[in-house]
């Protein structure tokens, strides 16, 4: 039986370790694709295997909770892969949404792209950390995220509030606020993961 139990446990590894890979991917691409003005295919694609390896994750956390009731760590560890994976999950669904802009708005060459891109240097920095503390189990690198986050919620506000001065061409400060909102949210996804890796090693529980 616990041969069985690390099975499971590998298995969900492993689910993760791929979500991991393939959500730091999709939102490297979106933000690739909205620099370069072009399409991206691809990203739709990695959005919806996202989608699908959530399930996976969701189905063997409940199966290895169900069947060998597990304790300490392992259930910490379980349950944190449970959210965690929604994470992972949400980093895809906002990478889609950050290449919708495109289609949404058409040419957006003659804006100036600076805000997006450096506020997403940011993101794809708490994006990089936040799978690096995951791997390694590592509360020291977790435990910076949460504060790198309010550094990307001033820009956003920042954005928004010039939007409603009526500052710039529209289009332009209408779609970089659209992306500057999912990059916000991709943020708050990294900093919850943070709080989800200082639980499985502390047992200390997110703070929301």
């Amino acid at each position: 039986m616990p041969r069985l139990m690390d099975m499971g446990l590998e298995k969900l590894n492993s689910l993760m370790l791929e979500m991991a890979t393939l959500s730091e991917d999709a939102v490297a691409e979106a933000i690739d694709a909205y620099q370069h003005g072009k399409k991206s295919r691809q990203v739709t694609e990695w959005a919806v295997t996202l989608r699908s390896l959530h399930r996976q994750v969701s189905e063997l956390s409940m199966e290895l909770i169900a069947r060998y009731q597990p304790v300490a760590s392992d259930l910490r560890y379980i349950k944190a892969c449970f959210e965690i994976s929604y994470g992972f999950f949400r980093y895809g669904r906002y990478a889609h949404d950050i290449a919708e802009v495109l289609d949404m708005f058409g040419d957006l060459s003659k804006c100036d792209h600076t805000k997006v891109i450096e506020t997403a240097k940011k993101t794809q920095e708490m994006i990089r950390m936040s799978i690096d503390a995951f791997t390694r189990k590592d509360v020291e690198l977790a435990r910076q995220i949460p504060g790198m986050d309010d550094i990307v919620d001033e820009r956003y506000r920042k954005n928004l509030r010039e939007m409603i001065a009526g500052a710039g061409d529209l289009k332009c400060s209408l779609s970089s606020t659209l992306i500057l909102r999912y990059l916000e949210r991709i943020a708050d996804h990294a900093a919850y993961i943070g709080e989800s890796v200082v639980y499985i090693v502390t047992g200390v529980e997110p703070a929301s």
